[in-house]
């Protein structure tokens, strides 16, 4: 197969065109150009081309890898299946995030714990937060040391209540009000039960 042309990319930078005589048009990375020493007017047979489109694959998955933990945080599992989504084979998602881990640029505790944080400044409490490491693809190996930077469920649900009563006594139905919303937020029965009690409030049984 001949290469009838080779051309940066005017679009996106880093990106190289190679033009082949029978009208593909192969993109790759100036590490391929490199590496395979291409040139305009170059032959290349099958075995040649097909390691050159591999490579090509490879690295394009790489750099949209790159793009994407660029814009926002995110675990392993969850760019793998980015990649996927975005037509990478799973080999090539998973040795893009392979790469990545390795040069530091993800790392599923670190982002654990950033979560953990995130999470638990809106208010969360441990169940919702752990639905959220769910969600996100972290290992359940790592959520007990991130749930460590949750703070203390009783001064968060105290918090919440302090806000909302603001020194008002509630009736039955702000007091049932106030327990499913902190429900929801993932808190236990028991623990908003003992912040009611703080508060010299009862709550029935569940």
């Amino acid at each position: 197969m001949r290469i009838e042309r080779v051309e940066a990319s005017k679009h996106k930078r880093g990106r190289v065109l190679v033009f082949l005589e029978d009208g593909a048009c192969l993109k790759i990375t100036e590490q391929e150009l490199l590496d395979f020493g291409l040139r305009a007017g170059d032959q290349m047979d099958d075995e040649a081309l097909a390691r050159l489109r591999e490579a090509a694959g490879i690295s394009n998955v790489k750099v949209t890898a790159a793009d994407l933990v660029g814009k926002r945080a995110m675990s392993r599992c969850e760019l793998e299946k980015k990649l996927v989504e975005r037509g990478a084979s799973h080999s090539e998602a998973r040795y893009a995030s392979e790469w990545l881990e390795a040069i530091g640029a993800i790392d599923d505790r670190d982002y654990a714990a950033v979560l953990v944080r995130h999470y638990g400044r809106m208010g969360y409490g441990p169940a919702r937060v752990r639905e959220k490491l769910y969600e996100k693809g972290v290992p359940r190996e790592l959520w007990d040391e991130a749930l460590e930077e949750l703070a203390d469920s009783a001064a968060q649900i105290d918090g919440f209540l302090t806000g909302k009563l603001r020194g008002r006594t509630p009736d039955e139905r702000e007091r049932r009000r106030l327990t499913s919303a902190l429900l929801r937020r993932g808190f236990s029965w028991g623990d908003v039960k003992a912040a009611w009690l703080r508060q010299g409030q009862e709550l029935p049984e569940e």
